[in-house]
């Protein structure tokens, strides 16, 4: 089921990336002779509006569209007006449709992220926000090393669901019921232990567990006669909002996102230059396909969510200057407009053959480690 998840969520990224260029073509005069879903050999032709046709293909991983001359090195004459060529159109317009492609990924991102936030995602929740929220949650946010939660075993992302003292207890739907969720309160029901094992119920990777722990005093540098965990909690929450209120906080966390990809994206590229990237930070298409899957299991505005970073991620990669990439492609119009020529097209196709080598093989190394992250 995850991988039949991940294979509509990729058609749906990439299809929408090829539409973007499809619609840039058509504004700018260019001819569209085929916007293909999935990759060829062709299945069926399903309608053929104007001179474009509208295909189904037999590889189901994606979509394409066929722009008349796009390819400088097919002869132009037969079949058209040379005119509505791409090779012929002026070099901004084949910048816009090159670029359109990665616009409508950031648009499409945008939507996503507003969509989820209108069905609610999971959020740390300010004291006004509990009465609307679903799924509360008081999560451990951060274990202090050396801490006695460090020493039983607590993680980050572990939910505290019980604590039992002796006679003394605390439970997460209590608090909830007497509107009680506090960090601050719970603090006091450690401290009030007095050093006395604690034994906490917590739920981690949708299992609950057992863990035994005993509050010390010094832990807490702001108040070292209190008893402590070590712990930073939160509660969180799903809290939705209006569809007003997200279309304003979409744009916010779109831009947000993108930067953060970007500036990730940049780091990774340049240590894989240097040697010294990172690759178990990185996921190929195993691991992609494996978090869909895990987000689809938490909901549709969790698949949402991953969608639009996955969106983001597909639009900025495209934008490197990389041949075989939109971004090489946009090199090479630069340039044209530069030197006010054609590149010479053998060069232009042995450049582009080794750029797609490269991605290939980048993209074969990502997918080895996803294979043996899983194995091990």
């Amino acid at each position: 089921m995850s991988i039949l998840i991940f294979i509509v969520v990729i058609v749906a990224l990439i299809v929408v990336h090829e539409f973007g260029h499809f619609v840039a073509a058509k504004l700018s005069g260019m001819r569209v002779d085929e916007f293909g879903l999935g990759y060829p050999p062709r299945a069926m032709t399903v309608a053929k509006v104007g001179e474009t046709e509208y295909t189904l293909n037999w590889l189901p991983f994606g979509g394409f569209v066929k722009i008349f001359g796009e390819d400088p090195s097919t002869a132009l004459g037969a079949g058209g007006d040379d005119r509505r060529a791409f090779s012929k159109k002026t070099r901004a317009a084949q910048a816009i449709v090159l670029v359109a492609g990665v616009a409508m990924n950031l648009v499409f991102a945008y939507i996503l992220i507003t969509g989820a936030l209108v069905l609610g995602t999971q959020r740390a929740l300010l004291p006004e926000d509990l009465a609307n929220a679903s799924q509360v949650e008081l999560m451990v946010a951060q274990v202090l090393p050396g801490s006695p939660a460090a020493l039983a075993g607590l993680l980050p992302g572990d939910s505290l669901i019980r604590v039992q003292d002796g006679a003394r207890g605390w439970s997460l739907a209590q608090s909830i019921a007497d509107q009680t969720l506090d960090p601050k309160s719970f603090s006091a029901f450690v401290n009030e232990s007095k050093g006395s094992a604690l034994t906490l119920e917590v739920r981690r990777s949708g299992a609950e567990e057992s863990i035994t722990a005993t509050p010390a005093a010094g832990v807490a540098a702001a108040d070292p006669t209190r008893y402590a965990l070590g712990i930073e909690i939160a509660p969180v929450g799903i809290v939705p909002l209006s569809i007003q209120s997200a279309l304003v906080e979409g744009v916010s966390l779109t831009w947000t996102m993108t930067v953060l990809t970007a500036q990730g994206l940049w780091h990774f590229f340049y240590n894989v230059f240097t040697l010294s990237a990172d690759l178990s930070q990185v996921a190929g298409p195993v691991g992609i396909a494996s978090i869909v899957g895990n987000a689809s299991n938490e909901g549709i505005a969790s698949l949402l969510s991953i969608m639009a970073i996955i969106s983001i991620n597909l639009a900025i990669i495209n934008l490197i200057p990389v041949p075989a990439l939109d971004g090489g492609r946009l090199l090479f119009v630069l340039i044209e407009s530069v030197i006010r020529r054609p590149i010479n097209q053998r060069l232009a196709q042995a450049v582009n053959a080794v750029g797609f080598a490269l991605l290939i093989l980048l993209m074969l190394v990502v997918t080895v480690h996803d294979i043996f992250k899983i194995v091990s």
